[in-house]
């Protein structure tokens, strides 16, 4: 009985290829999709459940298997778990056109959601509509790095809209509260207070002295450092609010 052509295409759905190029050949294996980072993670651990084929390839989609020879030399066996295990912890995982580009535009609208969350308009105080970020986005000429976190990108976004496009931006600022004994608030004043845009309250007491200021969200760690390097668990930070979304106090946290 004749075999219906093509005989040596393989058609899989939900597929991911992984690539390893090893002792001059190209070896690749056809994955469920998103299996092989959990493999990767230690979250699955059952090649099975990873695997579309549990084979070897020298091109998935034309179903060329790899020859047995060609694996020996390569990888020094011809166990295919072994082979496989090295080729999905090593191996390049390859994406379709049309999923990378899915990809880009999900973590572009990512990053503008978190650039819309973290900054406002300077004159109103309030949240640009995440279009109105893509937008500037767009005009500031910013590229979406599909290897990194979103909220890995959004600092590098924000600078680049603030000085390559026409909308104006701002970090949305937090209020804080800083207290501590009165010799330690002599000492650290005027250091901390410097990483203040507004001094709202700045307060010694008999037992304490304190400081209600606004600053950038990035100064906030950089106080918090100073406190524990410099008091010693005597020290507190707390947020009250971030300026233009909040008016009660959110959170705190102490350094002792």
């Amino acid at each position: 009985m004749p075999i219906q052509q093509p005989s040596n295409q393989i058609k899989l759905t939900n597929v991911s290829i992984v690539r390893l190029k090893k002792g001059g050949k190209r070896f690749e294996i056809a994955c469920y999709k998103n299996k092989v980072q959990e493999f990767r993670n230690g979250v699955e651990t059952n090649l099975d459940d990873v695997m579309q084929i549990t084979n070897v390839f020298v091109n998935v989609s034309k179903g060329e298997v790899a020859k047995a020879g060609d694996l020996k030399k390569a990888f020094g066996t011809n166990d295919i778990d072994t082979i496989i295990q090295e080729i999905l912890k090593k191996g390049e995982v390859q994406v379709g056109e049309k999923e990378r580009d899915h990809d880009l535009t999900s973590l572009r609208k990512e990053i503008a959601t978190l650039v819309s969350e973290k900054c406002v308009d300077p004159k109103t105080q309030t949240p640009y509509p995440v279009g109105m970020i893509e937008k500037a986005m767009n005009e500031a000429g910013f590229s979406v790095k599909q290897n990194k976190t979103a909220k890995s990108q959004v600092s590098e976004c924000i600078k680049l809209i603030q000085t390559a496009s026409t909308l104006p931006i701002q970090r949305t600022r937090m209020r804080i509260r800083v207290s501590m004994p009165p010799a330690e608030g002599q000492k650290l004043r005027e250091k901390i207070l410097e990483g203040a845009e507004k001094v709202e309250e700045d307060e010694t007491t008999d037992i304490e002295w304190k400081a209600i200021l606004l600053i950038d969200p990035s100064q906030f760690r950089i106080i918090n450092e100073l406190l524990q390097k410099e008091c010693k668990g005597k020290g507190r930070i707390e947020t009250m609010s971030f300026a233009a979304t909040a008016t009660t106090t959110a959170a705190a946290a102490s350094t002792g």
